[in-house]
């Protein structure tokens, strides 16, 4: 690696982390660049254990020693900056003081996830960069072999997602799938039962499906607000909902995620 001290906050040098907090900008310019971006010492070791390659690091100085037995091996720019010209460079107050732009990995195709996988997710359209990154972190604790993404779900490798996941993402297989009529297709060719969550009169309670859990299943999480769409509630197999008290009737996608995932389990 190469040590860097940035002298110009607006440096092309240092272009790959500028205005970090434009979320529609970044989508755009890391998918234009094939990159990612990570935050913190504990994500970037984990993005680089599971075989990312790193194409820059900006950081404080103060996180060079912990990371350096890490990023040794690879001949890139590592630029170091104190907080204000993080915060300039970025847009933000960078907390953990670590970030590094990786490749973005190819993303495999979907029959070659679902050959081997018993259990899977299904994000459909889930735009909150947050709860995208919580799932992928509950499919890591609780069990699930892969998770499939919608085309208008959000990034799971955006910076905010990678952070809340703790690097999980970089455990989970995943990949985007296309509309729900091929999707829906693929997943009965490969054996599974389709299982939406979702409120509906015809519904199933999760204790019952537990009880009889299929042998492969996928499970379809919706959009914060409007909920799974009419197309994706048409394919599923079977309508599953979360019994409740005290008259409340949904939970955050994300922790609804955690609680399906941990009563079909028993696999941790």
């Amino acid at each position: 690696m190469r040590i860097e001290r940035v002298a110009d906050a607006a440096s092309d040098e240092v272009a790959d982390y500028a205005a970090l907090t434009d979320v529609s900008l970044r989508r755009a310019t890391e998918a234009e660049r094939g990159l990612y971006i990570a935050e913190s010492a504990k994500v970037i070791s984990r993005a680089i254990a599971a075989g990312h390659r790193p194409r820059s690091v900006l950081m404080e100085e103060k996180w060079l020693a912990g990371l350096e037995p890490v990023l040794a091996p690879f001949d890139i720019p590592v630029h170091l900056a104190d907080a204000d010209q993080l915060e300039a460079i970025t847009g933000y107050r960078v907390h953990r003081g670590a970030l590094a732009a990786f490749e973005r990995p190819a993303e495999p195709d979907p029959a070659d996830l679902l050959a081997t996988a018993r259990r899977v997710v299904v994000l459909e359209d889930i735009v909150d960069h947050t709860n995208v990154g919580a799932i992928f972190r509950s499919v890591a604790a609780l069990g699930a072999d892969a998770v499939l993404v919608t085309p208008r779900c959000a990034d799971p490798l955006y910076r905010r997602s990678v952070r809340v996941s703790m690097g999980t993402v970089f455990q989970v297989p995943w990949t985007r799938v296309g509309e729900w009529r091929e999707t829906s297709a693929l997943l009965a060719e490969h054996g599974f039962t389709t299982a939406a969550l979702a409120l509906a009169d015809d519904a199933v309670s999760l204790r019952d499906l537990a009880a009889r859990a299929p042998e492969r299943l996928a499970l379809v999480f919706g959009a914060e607000g409007d909920g799974l769409s009419r197309h994706a509630l048409q394919a599923a197999d079977v309508i599953v909902t979360i019994p409740m008290a005290h008259g409340v009737d949904s939970l955050n996608v994300a922790a609804a995620a955690a609680v399906v995932l941990y009563a079909l389990g028993e696999r941790v």
